[in-house]
């Protein structure tokens, strides 16, 4: 992607089975679940830079001694400085005889993430403050064991307003800091209520102290809990917690727009946000790795049993697409596949826009995200040559004119030129130049490979996906440029953006995407601003209404225009005016329907098409245009 966006957060979740005296044992370390959750957490790094965060829940802990325990950072490399940090404490223990790594039960004893149960989060800040307090897990704690609650997740909710005045009318006092802080209260709160009644329901048994809170967590339902509790929510989200009384859980959204991943055998359960983590960090095949499913809740008793449930009524599967485009680590089996088969959907509007010129034209990718579709696109083109030369061979032949140098010229030189144009350099320190130095300093982000486009090329680029037009027009098209080719093509992945997203993407500033302010001036062009102006009274209109009741007025922008026609207005608008080099660009996005067929289980796309999964995604959408209308600038939720 050659626009950064901010996205998605990671979550991890190891849950031992086995004693640590197993562990130490069989792997000889009492750091195991410790060091995969580490493992697990690097493998997602790509997932938050933002901060990251751990927790940890022992078993059977002495009566006045912690059970719960959580470590948060906002370093600049906060997750190595945790666990730095956590390990420098354990050899300083080592090394002071407070713990002996021979009896595992001396590490459990002094090392607070020595524990059959470990939360990792890494963040991506969509709303909220950029503090730690911001960093997950967010902690409820409480004298009474299972009223503790330690929460981290992904997601992003749509309704944080109505859900704080929900608690209001409970008479309870939310922070209105976080959606984070908003599901950690929904949740707290369910479960506060199911303590106080199986406790009540408890105590004509004459259970006293630790008898008592057994039997109170034993009883608990955390699935129930979180069934109910999740009944007013909307948004897209993977929710993982762990419950003082032993229980830990993992929540997929209804839709199944986020993303989540887990597998059980009888040593360790884990869960995280991404299958190919799972599957490195545990040398596990993929079919061993199972996805939670839409609206389900997975929990992990104290005891160590697995018990599930699942919404009664789930909405359409509206998994995130962006997740297989981009975002995700592109080793996954399926991802892998997917993205070399959105590269190939490319082939029949590439080579029509090098007019079938596979002599004078040379293709590559920027940025290296693009890299697998750049395969997939460079396999389809030639099978392309390859099938056009058997008919040229059966032509010669009923021609007569197949011969040596008919065969000669016809093999002659690559059939496809594929090339390494872009060569990202390094990371400059862009924050550090004043605004009207950054974006020359940008355009010093990539090397470019020089004396191998000639000036009568097409130099042919694939990008995964193209947001808000800025990184192309003010770097990568005035660096490709220095090459002087006749034309360069940049083709995206991914259909155009249209919409904002708000389920933890951070694209929700309408005005910022190329393919509105594309169509907003093919408006303009055309002496038809005035729907700028209806849509806006449309939207105004329907604002006070439940999200419930909103429709999309905002797609009448698009609908006097082709895809074609807007790719073209988007060309002219990314094209750099203030570089000398004269030749022609032209911008190319895959086709919804393309998408669709390379991505068959993965069709969550309200950013392309406008069809959000839930009905808060409509009411992100109608703040987004009045905001783009009046001027303001923020986000939309």
């Amino acid at each position: 992607m050659s626009d950064k966006l901010t996205h998605e957060c990671g979550i991890a979740l190891v849950r031992l089975l086995k004693p640590q005296e197993y562990f130490y044992e069989k792997y000889g370390t009492n750091l195991y679940g410790f060091q995969k959750l580490f493992l697990l957490m690097e493998k997602q790094h790509n997932r938050g830079q933002d901060g990251a965060g751990i927790g940890a829940l022992k078993l059977d802990v002495e009566v006045g001694k912690p059970f719960m325990f959580r470590e948060r950072s906002m370093e600049a490399n906060a997750l190595a400085t945790i666990f730095h940090e956590q390990l420098a404490r354990y050899d300083d223990m080592k090394a002071d005889g407070v713990i002996h790594p021979e009896f595992p039960r001396t590490v459990k004893e002094h090392f607070e993430y020595s524990a059959e149960m470990l939360l990792g989060h890494l963040r991506y800040g969509t709303s909220g403050g950029y503090g730690t307090s911001s960093c997950h897990p967010y902690f409820r704690r409480s004298n009474w064991p299972a009223k503790n609650l330690l929460l981290a997740g992904n997601f992003n909710m749509t309704n944080m307003e109505a859900l704080n005045e929900h608690m209001i009318g409970q008479g309870q006092h939310p922070i209105f800091d976080t959606d984070t802080q908003s599901i950690l209260e929904s949740i707290g709160n369910r479960l506060d209520q199911e303590h106080d009644r199986i406790w009540d329901s408890l105590s004509g048994k004459k259970l006293k102290g630790r008898n008592l809170a057994q039997a109170v967590g034993d009883a608990l339902d955390p699935v129930e809990i979180l069934l109910e509790a999740s009944k007013g929510w909307d948004g897209g989200y993977v929710i993982s917690g762990l419950i003082g009384n032993g229980d830990c859980f993992v929540m997929r959204d209804p839709s199944g727009i986020r993303p989540c991943f887990y597998f059980v055998n009888d040593e360790v359960a884990a869960f995280a946000s991404e299958r190919v983590a799972l599957m490195s960090i545990f040398e596990k095949e993929e079919n061993h790795i199972h996805e939670v499913q839409p609206g389900e809740v997975i929990c992990i008793k104290a005891g160590g049993k697995v018990v599930s449930g699942q919404l009664p009524e789930l909405p359409a599967h509206k998994a995130c697409t962006f997740e297989r485009i981009y975002f995700s680590r592109g080793n996954d089996p399926s991802i892998y596949a997917e993205r070399k088969a959105l590269g190939a959907a490319l082939k029949d509007p590439i080579i029509d826009a090098i007019g079938g010129d596979f002599d004078n034209s040379i293709f590559s990718y920027i940025p290296n995200t693009a890299e697998t579709a750049y395969y997939g696109l460079l396999e389809e083109l030639g099978h392309h040559q390859r099938q056009l030369a058997k008919h040229q061979i059966i032509q010669a032949q009923a021609d007569n004119s197949l011969n040596a140098d008919f065969l000669d010229q016809l093999f002659e030189g690559p059939w496809v030129r594929a090339e390494k144009i872009a060569n990202k350099d390094i990371k400059l320190r862009t924050f550090i130049a004043q605004e009207r130095n950054r974006t020359q300093m940008v355009s010093h982000v990539y090397d470019i490979t020089y004396g191998v486009v000639r000036s009568d090329d097409n130099l042919v680029c694939i990008d995964d996906s193209i947001v808000r037009g800025t990184t192309l027009r003010e770097s990568i098209l005035q660096i490709l440029s220095r090459t002087n080719p006749r034309k360069i093509i940049i083709a995206s992945t991914a259909p155009q953006i249209r919409y904002p997203d708000c389920y933890g993407i951070d694209m929700s500033v309408l005005g910022k995407f190329i393919a509105f302010q594309a169509a907003v001036a093919l408006l303009k062009d055309r002496g038809a601003e005035d729907v700028l102006q209806e849509v806006y009274s449309e939207c105004c209109e329907q604002a006070t209404r439940q999200p419930e009741r909103m429709v999309n007025y905002v797609s009448r922008i698009y609908e006097p225009f082709t895809p074609e026609e807007v790719s073209r207005k988007i060309s002219d608008l990314v094209r750099p005016r203030e570089v000398p080099w004269q030749g022609e660009v032209e911008i190319l996005y895959q086709s919804i329907e393309n998408l669709d067929a390379a991505l068959p289980e993965h069709n969550g796309m309200w950013y392309f098409n406008g069809e959000y999964p839930t009905p808060g995604g409509y009411a992100v959408l109608n703040k987004a245009y009045i905001n783009f209308y009046e001027n303001r600038l923020g986000r939309s939720y």
